[in-house]
């Protein structure tokens, strides 16, 4: 599993790479807007966040949970009007099974597209598809099922803020007929202030719903903070940021909390 790991996150390196070298020369993006792009997620640059998520308190047995997501973002120029917004999440997951045993692999590849507009607005949105994809290694981490649904992106960014969020929900449509169908409804709402030297505070928690449970275990509802900071190692700038969420509202063996840690490689036009 560990070489797998490794190979995934060459070939992200390497397609990123390509797709970097191909892009025609332009001005190098000032701080300022490095900065709001950094905070849009449909934002047109090339950006390969990994996050990891701890959660604590989870299941009968209150064990700790920890999923490791890779989270390449790439812009396709459709035409003078429009780009298409990829959006790849790719979890590797150390599940707890049991009181004392562990399950760790890849879980379900999740896909978003976004058609956006070029022309620079007031009111920054994009729509279009959320596919999940079957891909984990065991059945403990995915969900068996292949699902989709339609996904949109919300934002303004009035002086030094960025308020909006993504809103999705899915449902199955193939796979294992002997594995539990899929209605799930994803958001995060964000907020972010920026602050002098490139700091800035945030908020972003992420408000789900499994419309297959009972009732009562629907929703997960977090709230918390964390902080961030634009900096450049060499000439490559990374967005790094930490945060703390406590699930207010959870299923009865959902996490109680959540650590939340990521790092993004940008590579701005």
């Amino acid at each position: 599993m560990k070489k797998l790991n490794y190979l995934l996150c060459l070939l992200l390196l390497s397609s990123v790479s390509i797709f970097a070298q191909e892009e025609k020369p332009a001005a190098t993006d000032s701080a300022s807007d490095l900065e709001k792009k950094i905070q849009n997620p449909i934002a047109s640059m090339i950006s390969v966040p990994i996050q990891n998520n701890v959660n604590f308190g989870v299941g009968p047995y209150n064990r700790t949970q920890n999923t490791t997501n890779i989270q390449p973002v790439i812009p396709i120029s459709i035409n003078d009007k429009f780009n298409l917004i990829s959006r790849t999440i790719i979890p590797l997951i150390s599940q707890p099974v049991g009181e004392h045993d562990s399950e760790y692999g890849l879980g379900d590849i999740s896909l978003s597209l976004f058609l956006t507009p070029k022309k620079a607005t007031k009111l920054i949105y994009g729509g279009g598809v959320a596919v999940g994809i079957p891909t984990a290694t065991s059945d403990y981490l995915g969900t068996d099922k292949w699902s989709a649904g339609p996904s949109v992106v919300l934002l303004v960014q009035p002086k030094g803020w960025t308020i909006g969020g993504i809103l999705q929900n899915t449902w199955s449509f193939a796979g294992s007929e002997n594995a539990a169908d899929v209605n799930y409804f994803y958001s995060q709402i964000f907020a972010v202030k920026n602050l002098p030297k490139k700091w800035y505070i945030n908020t972003a928690p992420i408000i789900t719903a499994n419309w297959e449970a009972t009732s009562g275990n629907q929703w997960t509802v977090p709230l918390g903070a964390g902080f961030g900071k634009l900096v450049r190692v060499g000439k490559l700038p990374i967005n790094a940021q930490a945060g703390y969420y406590y699930n207010v509202v959870r299923p009865d063996n959902g996490p109680e909390s959540q650590l939340r840690i990521q790092v993004a490689f940008l590579f701005p036009n």
